[in-house]
């Protein structure tokens, strides 16, 4: 166990909107439909255990990690092994996510000739729908999109906004180890009283963005807004989105019933810190992320330097593939950098090793059109058709090569 898992199931999440959109004109939309190409096990269970979340693919984590376990464990050539790993071996995927073990990650380092860089992540508190008053929010989704009333919105004026930025500000903080003051934080997932520190109207171009948000009280755009997104099918939990936290329980307690409707809450889980590692994979892997003295023992996942449990499934797919073509004789592929996971693939073989970090899936990674396209929207569509064409052609020519072989 982790300090950041709760049961025994295979792909337990932390937050049911772990997938993000599932829009081809959003960077995490049209790397899942790049995946489904590519035949993911993962967003076929997701759409099983799907609930309302508006263009995002949010999930209940139970059925989710259920059916993912199921149809792993159904398989005539899957056999699960409970047991610690503390070595390296060929003909093997390293995809140990960002809690890998200390055993396993000195043994990671001694092999690659590097220490493991690190960084912080948090994840966000969830309360219990009953707990909340409902007459202080309002249902909307961003300029409607989805569903249209997928989310709880807490809405606040100047005087409450203020007064909860410098309640955040203030909050008492768990006690950073030594290694947490040198670590720095990714810089997509930073916790709330982080962001808060960083200036007064932070929070209101974040988390607390009120564009694209009209309260049917009032008819206006509040001054800021916090969301609050559906956990499970039964509508029972909601997670607060992007508020990730490092807050102290008892200050999450008193800082968040500070948000309009949540006076009462009740918090059916915490916001937390774990650690979480990452290889130097520019400096140490090869393009198909495998060590460079041994083409079979690859990495997968989070540990590669991918930001995000999509980015780090798609990482799994293709390491999947690729350690079964070289074990046919066949070269490992890697798709071209117009996809998205190609893109990511480029990102994590030409970055500059003294400054890497870990990178979500984004449109500034996709190769640029040619010609180029100024309209926004415009642009995103011409690369994302793009981009399932470019991969399309690549899943052809893997489904061909697994032919012949």
């Amino acid at each position: 166990m982790t300090p950041a898992h709760q049961t025994d199931r295979l792909a337990e999440l932390v937050c049911s909107n772990t997938f993000k959109s599932v829009e081809t004109s959003n960077a995490h939309g049209l790397l899942k439909a790049e995946m489904r190409r590519l035949g993911s096990l993962v967003l076929p269970a997701a759409d099983e255990a799907r609930v309302p979340g508006g263009s995002a693919l949010a999930v209940d984590r139970v059925q989710f990690a259920q059916a993912v376990q199921r149809r792993l464990l159904a398989h005539p050539l899957v056999t699960l092994a409970r047991a610690e790993v503390t070595e390296l071996s060929s003909n093997t995927i390293v995809a140990t996510g960002p809690l890998t073990s200390d055993a396993l990650g000195a043994a990671i380092a001694r092999r690659l000739g590097t220490t493991a860089l690190a960084f912080f992540d948090a994840i966000a508190p969830i309360v219990a729908a009953d707990s909340l008053d409902l007459t202080r929010l309002f249902r909307a989704s961003r300029y409607g999109k989805g569903g249209g009333d997928d989310y709880l919105n807490a809405p606040f004026d100047l005087a409450e906004y203020d007064a909860f930025v410098a309640a955040l500000v203030a909050g008492e903080q768990y006690l950073p180890s030594h290694e947490f003051d040198k670590t720095p934080y990714f810089e997509g997932c930073l916790p709330v009283e982080e962001m808060a520190g960083r200036g007064r109207e932070t929070l209101r171009y974040g988390p607390m963005k009120p564009v694209g948000l009209s309260d049917p009280r009032t008819g206006r755009e509040p001054y800021a807004v916090v969301q609050l997104r559906q956990e499970d099918q039964a509508a029972q939990m909601w997670n607060l989105v992007g508020f990730q936290t490092r807050l102290r329980t008892a200050a999450q307690q008193r800082v968040f019933r500070m948000i309009p409707g949540l006076e009462h809450a009740e918090f059916l889980r915490y916001g937390s810190i774990h650690r979480n590692s990452y290889v130097n994979a520019p400096a140490t892997l090869t393009a198909h992320l495998s060590t460079r003295d041994d083409p079979t023992l690859l990495f997968a996942g989070q540990l590669t330097g991918v930001e995000g449990y999509t980015e780090s499934a798609a990482t799994g797919i293709l390491a999947g593939l690729n350690l079964a073509r070289i074990l046919h004789g066949e070269q490992p592929l890697v798709p071209p950098p117009t996809t998205m996971l190609g893109a990511l693939y480029r990102y994590l073989r030409e970055s500059d090793p003294a400054h890497f970090q870990p990178m979500n899936a984004n449109f500034g990674l996709l190769e640029p059109l040619d010609p180029p396209v100024r309209d926004k929207a415009r642009k995103k569509e011409a690369l994302a058709a793009r981009a399932l064409e470019a991969m399309q052609q690549f899943a052809t020519a893997l489904q061909g090569a697994a032919r012949t072989a």
